[in-house]
């Protein structure tokens, strides 16, 4: 005969004939690690999707036909897992030979199912839980106060054993099927105030639970961990009743990723404003937006040729100065220029223009680069949008670089073929991602779309959040916006930079904030006092 629990399959040419349980093996339907059992004529079973196989004999082999479970051995104290006679006859966890058998029962009481764990911990179920009932739930109401879920039958034994009185029940299929599981018995759940989920604690295990938890109305999910076990059953056979105890006791309610409860806020809401990292080099916008702050995306916009790119370099050569690591990405250029911009910004003499001798140079490099926490990105021409992803990841994480630069956005996404908008949307949410994961300081440039009116923004037009090129997440993203307003056209005003905060996160003071003329010898800005101008929300917000 086969042994038990084996189906006996049905051949359409001989009758009956036998097969036997080899072993476990992962399931390929459910991803279960070992719900699948596989058996000597070549089919498979999984016990936790019931998917079947008839392997190599699927012309003369049917999905077997599972024979009724009977309640079979007896209850008897076992020593090893803590589980005293008393709860196991509760439970009807039996001893049969070499076999534990763990019965299911149906609505009304009768044994449906068993499922039978050897001493090399193979297992199989016979009969067939067709009301898909959890182990142990014949035991209890259907409504009450707290209803604690395992993962495993002796778990839930175990749990009874530690916390009697309380309902103690446990899934049938698994981690991976418990979703599937709890789904079924619903209204069970739906009856208690509480439902406390005990899986294992491993990564199928709080995946599960986190699965299940959001199966159920907000506040009444609570999750059970125990940092020394396994699980509860491991936690009884080391005697250390207590842990299961307090994992129920202390369990936490469950909340989806991003929900906060504001009680837990006193100790984020009591510690003092730290000051900004640093000063900005302009007085003006100092006074406007508070200093430079890590974890803070700025993004610096104007029109063509207005400055942007000596603006970045003035902030960045400050921040060197002041022994900052700065990572420095300017895509529309090469090191070189880079390099010697920088420098002529810290030493006001405009190395990257005429003649030098190189003496010169190697003096100016030796005050500056030599001693600067500097990285520059050496991609010229290289626009790969998740190349610059992690080359910005790897200044942040490997370099250590506080502060980066990137100039420019457009041109990041210039290699790309698709919806402009859009794909400003997916860049600008994974520098903000970015942002917020590294902690930096992420200093953008990004280009302005044409006025509607006669005068450009290289003309002196006023620049405004909605004009702003390809879509709105570029302002709704950063926690600040910095427009360069000039009159290219203007002769004696072409060096003429009003400075105007658009966006300001931290403070909401926006407008302008000062004027900077720029000399093209010295590489440098001066600043010049301005008349504050009145707020004009029709413009300032674009």
């Amino acid at each position: 005969m086969a042994s038990l629990g084996v189906p006996i399959m049905q051949s359409q040419s001989t009758g009956l004939n036998e097969s036997t349980f080899l072993h476990h093996a992962p399931c390929s339907q459910c991803g279960s690690s070992d719900g699948s059992s596989v058996y000597s004529d070549g089919h498979t079973y999984c016990f936790v999707c019931n998917h079947f196989n008839s392997g190599e004999l699927s012309s003369t082999i049917v999905k077997p036909k599972w024979s009724t479970a009977m309640l079979k051995g007896d209850p008897i104290k076992l020593r090893k897992r803590g589980l005293t006679e008393e709860t196991c006859r509760k439970y009807r966890i039996h001893k049969d030979g070499d076999t534990l058998r763990m019965h299911y029962f149906d609505k009304n009481g009768q044994v449906c199912a068993a499922k039978v764990r050897t001493k090399e911990k193979d297992f199989w179920l016979e009969g067939n839980n067709v009301d898909s009932q959890l182990f142990g739930q014949n035991l209890f109401p259907d409504t009450g106060t707290r209803l604690t879920i395992y993962e495993g039958e002796l778990d839930a034994a175990s749990g009874w054993e530690a916390l009697p009185k309380w309902p103690h029940v446990s899934i049938p299929t698994g981690a991976k099927g418990a979703k599937k599981s709890l789904q079924k018995v619903l209204p069970l759940l739906q009856g208690y105030e509480e439902v406390v989920l005990f899986f294992d604690n491993d990564k199928d295990g709080i995946e599960a639970a986190q699965e299940c938890a959001e199966l159920l109305p907000a506040g009444k999910a609570k999750i059970a961990r125990m940092e020394k076990y396994k699980d509860a059953s491991d936690a009884l056979q080391q005697g250390d009743s207590e842990a299961v105890r307090r994992a129920i006791w202390d369990a936490k309610t469950y909340r989806p990723d991003g929900i906060v409860d504001a009680k837990s806020l006193l100790e984020l809401v009591t510690t003092p404003t730290p000051p900004a990292d640093h000063d900005y080099p302009f007085k003006g916008l100092q006074e406007k937006l508070h200093g430079i702050r890590y974890g803070e995306l700025t993004t610096i916009t104007a029109g063509s040729g207005t400055g942007k790119s000596s603006f970045c370099r003035a902030i960045a050569s400050d921040l060197l100065s002041k022994g900052e690591r700065v990572g420095y990405l300017a895509l529309e250029e090469s090191n070189r220029r880079s390099a010697l911009g920088l420098m002529s910004a810290a030493l006001g003499k405009s190395f990257h223009l005429g003649e030098h001798d190189k003496s010169e140079l190697e003096n100016a490099f030796s005050r500056t680069l030599s001693n600067w926490n500097l990285y520059l990105f050496d991609g010229f021409g290289s626009y790969d949008p998740d190349t610059i992803y992690s080359r910005i990841e790897y200044l942040a994480c490997g370099l250590e670089c506080r502060v980066v630069f990137l100039d420019h956005l457009s041109i990041l996404l210039s290699g790309l073929d698709g919806d402009e908008r859009r794909m400003i949307d997916v860049t600008m949410t994974k520098l903000r991602s970015l942002v917020e994961r590294t902690g930096i300081a992420l200093f953008l440039v990004s280009h302005l779309r044409r006025t509607q009116t006669d005068k450009n923004h290289e003309e002196g037009a006023r620049v405004t959040l909605g004009q702003l090129r390809g879509s709105a997440a570029i302002g709704q993203l950063s926690d600040g916006v910095i427009g360069l307003e000039r009159d290219q056209q203007n002769s004696s005003k072409r060096d003429h930079t009003i400075v105007r905060v658009l966006k300001n996160r931290y403070s909401g003071e926006v407008g302008i904030a000062t004027e900077l003329v720029y000399n093209l010898d010295t590489c440098s800005f001066t600043e010049h006092a301005i008349t504050e101008q009145h707020f004009d929300p029709t413009t300032d917000f674009g």
